[in-house]
């Protein structure tokens, strides 16, 4: 589904798991290819696949993503778009990582084995059954402004600490048929945790294709399950029901998104505190994220200016 105007910047959210072996002179050809399309984002890859957030008018993105669908290694990749009014992003960068998504457990690969995967059109169904078990699997920062009604939530602060969790999990849903299903904000995650749920023995694992921006993109707001905003990773923060810039901003001390109500509190500062973990950060922090916080001010201005001159030219 194409939602976007001709003035919108258009963001692609990617992955896919597969076998990448020269990783060397893949970053070489991403990076060659974003250049060439002006584009701006972070990917990144590893032996295990591929994952990132680019952004750009329509035809670049578009002819990057083509690119890479034309491309026997990445043909069939899971690609969400969205829309935005700005750049979310000052730069592009291409990194090699050991994880695309970092769950800290060799061996748990989706690329060998996986749970079920759900259309976005059959997720209602399957989460409304009363004798499914349904997991939020993002951290707890994301799950704060929106999720599906009656989820569980592991409350992790990263995706590390996930498999922590399945551990107390394992203590207490103990049959190992128990319908479970998972999602997360694009499907990567979820993905890569109904890997570790099959390894650890759960049979009926499933998960939502493509994540909740997926299901929103695909599913009528009036028919939607969905309760909130959506949580991302760029400057947007938060994307509503559309996939328009949501209502939050967010403390880049602790991640939490936050509401404009919540920028009036005393313990508010820019990149320094919210009332969320100004009691929890010493004074020595706290005047490193100024430090870091006048930074970024300072590369937000040039950034504006380099993405002002691109737009002209």
């Amino acid at each position: 589904m194409d939602n976007t105007r001709n003035t919108d910047v258009l963001v692609a959210s990617l992955y896919k798991f597969l076998e990448l072996q020269d990783l060397v002179s893949t970053k070489e050809f991403l990076d060659t290819l974003c250049e060439k399309n002006n584009v701006m984002g972070t990917i990144l890859i590893a032996n295990e696949g591929i994952n990132g957030t680019i952004a750009g008018n329509k035809r670049d993105v578009r002819s990057v993503t083509e690119s890479l669908n034309k491309d026997n290694r990445f043909k069939g990749l899971e690609i969400k778009f969205s829309k935005t009014p700005k750049q979310p992003f000052h730069r592009m960068k291409v990194r090699i990582k050991g994880e695309i998504v970092t769950i800290g457990i060799p061996g748990i690969n989706p690329n060998k084995i996986v749970g079920e995967y759900i259309e976005p059109n059959n997720w209602n169904k399957l989460i409304s059954d009363p004798e499914v078990t349904v997991i939020d699997t993002r951290n707890l920062y994301e799950t704060k402004i929106g999720s599906f009604k009656d989820s569980i939530f592991p409350k992790t602060k990263s995706f590390r600490e996930f498999p922590k969790w399945v551990k107390k999990f394992k203590n207490e849903v103990k049959n190992k048929e128990q319908k479970i299903a998972m999602f997360c904000t694009g499907g990567i995650r979820c993905e890569k945790a109904s890997s570790l749920l099959k390894e650890e023995g759960y049979e009926n694992v499933y998960h939502l294709k493509g994540g909740i921006l997926k299901y929103l993109e695909t599913v009528p707001k009036e028919e939607s399950m969905w309760e909130g905003e959506c949580f991302v990773f760029d400057h947007r923060v938060a994307l509503d029901h559309e996939l328009g810039s949501g209502s939050y901003d967010m403390c880049y001390a602790c991640r939490m998104p936050i509401t404009e109500e919540e920028k009036l509190n005393e313990f508010y500062k820019k990149g320094v505190s919210c009332q969320y973990c100004y009691d929890k950060t010493s004074v020595e922090k706290k005047l490193r994220f100024q430090s870091r916080q006048y930074q970024m001010d300072l590369a937000k201005k040039r950034g504006k200016k380099h993405l002002g001159s691109q737009q002209k030219k």
